[in-house]
């Protein structure tokens, strides 16, 4: 099959240390390479792939603080794309809606999978332009708030199924991995390691847009040795950090479309203690991989049952639901079914 994937420009795919969305990207690109089909990856021109590369963009540049150099990009995007639509059997996009305007109006069959949240006040007015344009959401939670759009599936995310593995290691720390903001509930998760006890190991981004959140919030919490701040780290670096943590904690603050971290911890078996918000009750088995709790004390209160998880048994649960490789033949069906329709 002749694929292609049309990735955001603000990260390189794979992104060299954070980025959700591009990682995934990455991951089934290369999962649809391995399964033998014919994909073009258009992205920035220092993204590196086993696809064939359609550079759009000369490098990745999250935040750049004039609106016409951050969106001239997508506007050459969309424009290459279409030049080039007729050579596939199916266009797979990664950038929200920037799409619809050209491409419900052709005859190749596309879908574009939506990665962010969809509970905010723009977009009724903006998917509700597009009633027929398909979409994949990356957990049921995620479509919620706009339950009447063209779903076409829900895709939860997968990742390679030995990118990260467990190493031996006596855990004797709470982890905390991703990015420090509001929503991530960095402030919860330290309440929760202090009253527990437990040292709690910090490896997270600061990004500018929430540098005045860690200095004024963040920063303070942080004094004292029962905290260690590692900041931001990359893949080489998990399996020791995760296998070496009784617990990943995501005490999250916000509907989370789907939150990449909990299957990275799954993958060194490590447990998550999560709260009930956005698709962590699709993604964690309450039980079997970590425990789903609605409060600090509830958290706290689930400390004392890690001790009942079979480590090895949450790695096997990984493999079994959250490979890359199941992840990209969920999209091979969705493509043939897409094609198909349009026949």
């Amino acid at each position: 099959m002749r694929i292609a994937q049309i990735a955001p420009l603000f990260e390189t795919v794979p992104p060299l240390r954070y980025g959700g969305t591009e990682r995934v990207v990455h991951w089934l690109t290369e999962s649809l390479v391995t399964l033998g089909h014919d994909v073009t990856l258009f992205a920035t021109a220092d993204s590196r792939t086993s696809a064939k590369l359609v550079p759009v963009r000369d490098a990745a540049a999250r935040f750049v603080p004039n609106f016409e150099v951050n969106n001239a990009p997508y506007a050459r995007m969309i424009e290459l794309v279409r030049r080039a639509a007729h050579e596939f059997d199916v266009l797979h996009f990664h950038i929200d809606f920037h799409p619809f305007p050209v491409f419900t109006r052709q005859p190749t069959p596309f879908v574009t999978t939506l990665h962010g949240r969809l509970d905010q006040d723009w977009v009724p007015a903006t998917y509700g332009l597009f009633p027929t344009a398909p979409l994949v959401s990356i957990s049921q939670s995620q479509r919620a708030p706009a339950p009447n759009l063209a779903w076409a599936a829900t895709i939860l995310h997968g990742m390679p199924a030995h990118l990260l593995n467990p190493v031996p290691a006596a855990p004797d720390y709470f982890a905390f991995l991703g990015r420090i903001s509001p929503e991530k509930g960095i402030v919860d998760a330290i309440r929760i390691a202090r009253a527990c006890g437990v040292k709690l190991k910090v490896a997270a981004k600061i990004g500018e847009e929430d540098r005045l959140f860690h200095e004024d919030i963040v920063a303070p919490l942080l004094d004292g040795p029962d905290i260690e701040f590692i900041g931001e780290i990359d893949d080489s670096h998990k399996p020791a950090f995760l296998s070496g943590a009784k617990a990943l904690l995501f005490p999250i603050a916000w509907p989370e479309p789907f939150g990449l971290v909990m299957i990275e911890a799954m993958a060194c078996g490590c447990p998550v203690i999560a709260f009930r918000r956005g698709s962590v009750p699709e993604v964690i088995e309450d039980g079997k991989t970590g425990f789903i709790v609605d409060t600090v004390d509830q958290a706290v209160a689930a400390i004392a049952r890690l001790p009942s998880l079979d480590r090895a048994a949450i790695r096997q649960r990984f493999e079994q639901r959250w490979t890359a490789r199941r992840m990209a033949e969920d999209y091979l069906a969705l493509y043939h079914h897409l094609i198909a329709a349009k026949a």
